[in-house]
């Protein structure tokens, strides 16, 4: 429509923190259609990295996270989806997080580490009713 603008949507990111091949990947990707702004992260599990990376992607300091989807949950401005791009066997524990909380979830693949944990997490998503993409190349 001419004369409006659309609305970016806010990205949060696990994982992706310095020296991360993959998580910057996922920054480029959101990036090309212009949709997508990185808003929040908890971009390592050790807490100088992680708020070391925020800074570096101009993430708000009070929004970087040890423990990101219980609190953007409760934020007004919380984000409209998360990232998934930690090590793979953190997948599925990160992203039943997110789905309980009732953030949209977009995973890195593989889904998750074994068949179960995958069938626990398509049954978890098809109960929520929570969009979950599985990203493929």
């Amino acid at each position: 429509m001419a004369g409006t603008q659309a609305t970016r949507l806010k990205l949060g990111m696990v994982g992706g923190g310095q020296g991360a091949f993959i998580g910057a990947v996922h920054r480029i990707a959101a990036r090309l259609d212009g949709k997508w702004d990185l808003v929040a992260g908890a971009f390592s599990s050790n807490p100088h990295r992680a708020a070391d990376a925020a800074a570096e992607l101009g993430v708000a300091p009070d929004r970087a996270y040890a423990e990101m989807a219980n609190a953007e949950a409760l934020r007004d401005d919380g984000i409209d989806a998360v990232a998934i791009v930690t090590p793979n066997h953190l997948h599925a524990a990160v992203a039943t997080g997110f789905i309980k909380a009732g953030i949209p979830v977009i995973c890195d693949k593989p889904m998750t580490a074994n068949v179960d944990e995958a069938e626990d997490l398509a049954e978890l998503v098809a109960r929520t009713g929570v969009p979950f993409v599985l990203t493929q190349t």
